[in-house]
């Protein structure tokens, strides 16, 4: 195993934390005179720029390492994952969209307070930082576990914490001063530094399988594989259809992590065009980092692999970083990684402090105080940043020690709270723009019953075991038909 970064490497992640600091410094000079221009930058944010910030936003950490594991185990099935995001998202373009900018909404939580009144906008928006702090806490952890293994070669508590520093100062640096505007343009960056690192990868590992045979080996090993037309598969055609689907719809279109750069766009058509255009961007992305686990699968094909770091289960993708990366593109994957695991990061924390002003506080002092100045709520949103980043720092810490010392994986659990959360959301969603149906005291019931089925579904709680897009269908159809219930007046 390498013992250290060499030269090379440091002068890499030396060079891209000087493009992070230069880069935010531009970046947070925009003007802000509203919580409007600080969470959708009122509406002038161009097409192209919202598409590559939302492919930003889909990936992370887990996905640039979880995508090569992917492939490297089974095959190149996973891809399904974005042809039925690609249905979802014409989904939403067609029915949210329209809705959301014909309100001039700031949090998609708007259209429920449009439908049932003020107390559903507040309720969905508890429900969506609940689970937030949750999964997003999880993932900063899993970005800072692959941090602190290529830079530290360890995962000790100080280590850790000091990756997880670097992750949260380094959202910090764009998310705070110039809000949602300074975030898209960030964005780019982080896509281009991470599709940049994988395109590397993929060509070093390419020529170094010369005289291979790569595709009879993956052939015979019925690694090409694309589409699952077996009943039970994980992304199986009905899985895709149904599940998946509903999750899609639920990430793209109701979570206002993804859904806070729609709003940004100019009108509703450059809204729905950016969704469109940003699953055309990621289906090639996410190809070539199966393309690497399949090519992995044939670099190692004919060796025992242990897949594990300091008692830590890791990707085959880590195995190969930690242990054969060449100096310089070591360097190079690592800042892949922290650019993966940035652009999720910066985008949750103005999510988070959205939701929490606009849905919360807001209407709180305005009712109070009606007078109170547009200045104040902008300062009151840069406080909410640090709050969250605050909170998403302790919810990772509390992940690393949970690890440690519990049978239950945390990080399973809290990765698969946003779905539970999401049952709910579609539910009510569902009947708000489909019926005439449902009222502001089901709301809570509807979220509520929509989380708990899921949870229910899991074969840690009765021991009942069923694929996730019977679960989370399952979940939403509890939740719809608790808002059915009642006719709205």
């Amino acid at each position: 195993m390498n013992s250290a970064f060499s030269t090379l490497d440091w002068f890499v992640f030396l060079a891209y934390f000087l493009i992070l600091a230069i880069s935010s410094y531009l970046f947070s000079q925009v003007s802000i005179r509203s919580s409007r221009d600080y969470f959708t930058a009122s509406n002038t944010m161009p097409l192209f720029a919202v598409a590559i910030s939302i492919v930003a936003t889909s990936q992370s950490a887990a996905t640039f390492l979880g995508a090569p594991e992917f492939s490297y185990a089974h095959d190149f099935t996973f891809i399904g994952f974005y042809i039925s995001a690609l249905v979802a998202v014409l989904f939403i373009a067609k029915y949210f969209v329209p809705k959301f900018y014909e309100m001039r909404a700031v949090t998609v939580y708007e259209l429920l307070e449009k439908r049932y009144g003020g107390s559903a906008k507040r309720d969905a928006g508890i429900m969506f930082l609940l689970g937030r702090i949750m999964a997003s806490g999880a993932r900063l952890y899993i970005g800072a576990l692959a941090i602190s293994m290529i830079l530290f070669l360890d995962i000790s508590f100080l280590h850790m914490l000091l990756s997880i520093g670097i992750l949260v100062i380094g959202a910090l640096f764009y998310t705070y001063f110039g809000g949602i505007k300074s975030i898209i343009f960030s964005d780019v960056i982080q896509a281009i530094t991470y599709v940049g690192a994988g395109i590397l990868v993929f060509y070093y590992l390419y020529i170094s399988l010369h005289g291979v045979d790569i595709m009879a080996v993956l052939e015979k090993a019925d690694k090409l594989r694309v589409l699952d037309t077996s009943l039970g598969g994980k992304f199986s055609i009905f899985a895709l259809l149904s599940g998946w689907l509903l999750l899609n719809i639920a990430a793209f279109g109701l979570d206002q992590d993804m859904a806070q750069r729609v709003l940004s766009c100019k009108n509703g058509s450059d809204a729905s065009k950016s969704l469109i255009l940003s699953i055309l961007i990621t289906i090639p992305i996410v190809l070539l980092f199966l393309g690497i686990g399949a090519l992995l699968f044939v670099h190692y094909q004919t060796m025992q692999v242990t897949q594990s770091f300091k008692g830590e289960s890791i990707t085959i993708f880590m195995y190969y970083i930690l242990n054969e990366m060449p100096s310089g593109l070591r360097g190079l994957v690592t800042v892949g990684a922290i650019a993966a695991a940035l652009s999720s990061t910066n985008s949750v924390l103005g999510a988070m402090a959205s939701v929490a002003i606009e849905d919360m506080y807001k209407p709180f002092k305005l009712k109070k105080a009606p007078e109170t100045s547009e200045l104040h709520f902008v300062k009151a949103s840069r406080r909410a940043v640090l709050f969250f980043a605050f909170v998403l720092t302790l919810m990772a810490v509390v992940s690393y020690f949970w690890q440690r010392n519990s049978d239950l994986s945390l990080i399973g659990f809290a990765l698969g709270v946003m779905a539970f959360a999401y049952a709910g959301l579609l539910g009510v969603f569902f009947s708000a723009i489909f019926t005439k149906r449902g009222s502001a005291a089901l709301v809570p019931f509807a979220l509520i019953g929509g989380f708990l089925t899921v949870l229910a579904l899991q074969p840690y709680i009765f021991g009942v075991s069923i694929g996730f897009a019977w679960q989370i269908l399952i979940g939403t159809v509890v939740s719809f038909a608790i808002m059915q219930i009642q006719a709205k007046n």
